[in-house]
């Protein structure tokens, strides 16, 4: 058995396990992540294929480490493929020195120490070893909650009774029924037509069958999410022989789609089939704070938020593709509504943490909660949490009760938005004198708001902080327009708003950066003769948040802009400040 101690590890490696990972790690703890899949991104990943999906209305777009992945891959993969997409993901957490990654490792065993996990055990299988990792802190981001069975910690299975929370629910008794799973499939439009033949035990599907789910190839929103199974049995026990039937139902869906004679699809290939079910729920840990469908409802105002949700209560029938009705009832939900610290750390489990679809909330809060993009903010919020925690020595709660109010400014500064919490900003900025040699109110780099009332800037213009006399700066930080609501990209709005594409056509657009985001600028800095002391020089810029280290006495600094990724080289930015 290989043993490795650590600071933090965490269990999990779709977009929640990630994000918290690499917060930890910039935050300067020691990381382990283990995932039990070759590939990152969980239902994200190349392997299942699901949309990375969150908060609606203008101006919502989750950032911190999310969009940093977003315009990474907008740079990196205009072409929507995904062996690149699963390359930005690995990417992104092999460029942490701080992180120990294993790959096709399952944690399938955890010691405890009374109410304390002392260490999770994996067994990698291409290596064919064992491995055990001892840490401070722990966080299930596995989807699963692979770690309340084992370490004992509390957690809910199913949907509750409407009187139990007072929610506005169908279900009057308590049941261990949950949303099914998907093994999604795509499909790619040809030039010329192109036969298809099912195998024998593909799944044969009538009319009326298909009365209920009538696809539409066309539209960019057609990701066959519907092929879903198994939330009337047990959706983790149950998985192998759930897999079994949904890879059937798929081979015999476009069975039906290409053959029956009813759709236009003599030019469409059956391009990908997942054999890997992608799950929307499963167990669901208790926190300190169980959230309900009624806080999202009231717009999730708590004091300790620290991540937001907007995505519509979306609740799928249990039946799945065979339910007779409605497959999914969508409620709308305030866009953004806060989600509180306290669902994202046991309450029995005094050094476990938890991120993703599995966070301390009932099944209808679930429903909204469980997309990606919100999950990579819960990510982002529990490894900056666990590098508190580090850096104080204490457990999760002691963050709560002594520290909130830094992992708050700490989110914010790392330009992750929590709804009606403004981010403060240093002594250092508000005693500094700014200018600017453009027109406008150069004050509004520096009111706290990452999202409006930028200061817009023409190719050449600069804008300057200077001191009376020179002060010693650790960091300057930047905070570029990426356009968070895609418009200045190609194609319809679904197009626009998802990382990936579901279905390809030869007409599908290619993407390029936000023409918004500043590509290239410099950053000079002065010393107090006037000379310049160092230049940082970026050409090809990539990111929303650019941090910048600088650990020098400087007497000013002075942000010259050059270009846009469009042709309008107007560059918009939202904060410009110091540290």
């Amino acid at each position: 058995m290989l043993t490795y101690n650590v600071d933090f590890c965490v269990v999990g490696g779709g977009l929640a396990g990630m994000c918290a990972a690499v917060a930890a790690a910039r935050g300067g703890a020691r990381v382990a992540l283990i995932h039990e899949r070759p590939v990152l991104g969980g239902n994200a990943s190349s392997e299942i294929r699901m949309w990375v999906c969150g908060a609606g209305g203008h101006n919502n777009r989750e950032t911190g480490i999310l969009e940093e992945i977003n315009l990474e891959n907008l740079y990196r993969n205009p072409y929507k493929l995904y062996p690149v997409w699963d390359s930005v993901l690995y990417g992104l957490v092999r460029a942490e020195p701080n992180i120990r990654l294993f790959l096709n490792c399952s944690c399938c065993a955890a010691e405890t120490d009374g109410s304390r996990i002392t260490s999770v055990t994996g067994w990698q299988m291409t290596t064919q070893e064992y491995i055990r990792v001892n840490a401070a802190l722990f966080a299930d981001c596995s989807g699963d909650s692979v770690l309340a069975p084992l370490a004992g910690a509390e957690f809910r299975v199913g949907r509750e009774a409407a009187h139990e929370f007072g929610e506005n629910v169908s279900v009057q008794k308590a049941d261990r029924k949950t949303m099914g799973m998907s093994c999604l499939i795509q499909a790619r439009k040809l030039e010329a037509p192109v036969t298809y033949k099912a195998p024998d035990w593909a799944k044969k599907l009538t009319a009326d069958d298909m009365k209920r789910r009538r696809p539409n190839l066309e539209s960019s929103g057609e990701n066959f999410w519907y092929l879903e199974l198994g939330g009337n049995r047990d959706s983790i026990a149950d998985t192998e022989e759930i897999r079994d039937e949904l890879v059937a139902l798929a081979f015999g869906f476009w069975d039906y789609v290409k053959n029956s004679g009813e759709f236009d699809a003599d030019r469409w290939q059956l391009d990908f089939v997942g054999f890997l079910p992608g799950k929307r729920e499963s167990r669901r840990m208790v926190g300190k704070y169980i959230m309900t469908q009624n806080d999202v409802a009231a717009g999730g105002r708590f004091d300790d938020t620290v991540a937001y949700g907007g995505w519509p209560l979306d609740d799928h029938d249990p039946d799945g593709f065979y339910f007779s009705g409605q497959p999914c009832v969508q409620i709308p939900t305030p866009s953004p509504y806060g989600i509180p610290y306290r669902c994202l750390y046991s309450a029995n489990i005094e050094n476990l943490f938890f991120a993703g679809r599995n966070i301390s909330m009932t099944h209808a809060a679930m429903s909204s909660a469980r997309v990606m993009a919100t999950c990579a903010l819960l990510g982002q919020a529990v490894g900056t949490a666990a590098s508190v925690a580090i850096k104080y020595s204490c457990g999760p709660d002691e963050v709560y009760r002594r520290h909130l109010d830094e992992l708050q400014q700490t989110l914010l500064y790392s330009d992750c938005m929590l709804p009606c919490i403004r981010r403060r900003l240093s002594a250092l900025t508000q005693r500094a004198s700014l200018l600017s040699g453009s027109n406008g109110d150069v004050d509004a780099l520096r009111d706290g708001n990452d999202r409006e009332n930028g200061f817009l800037c023409g190719s050449g213009d600069y804008i300057e902080y200077s001191f009376a006399r020179a002060e010693y700066i650790t960091e300057a930080r930047i905070v570029f327009d990426s356009d968070l609501d895609r418009a200045t990209l190609p194609g319809d709005t679904v197009e626009r708003g998802h990382s990936m594409r579901a279905n390809i056509k030869p007409d599908s657009p290619v993407m390029h950066m936000p023409k918004t985001l500043c590509r290239s600028f410099n950053l000079e800095i002065y010393g107090e003769d006037g000379d310049t002391i160092a230049r940082v020089t970026v050409e090809d810029n990539k990111k929303r948040l650019v941090l910048i280290p600088i650990n020098k006495k400087a007497a000013a600094l002075r942000l010259t802009v050059f270009s846009d990724w469009g042709e309008n080289d107007r560059i918009n930015i939202f904060a410009f400040d110091l540290k």
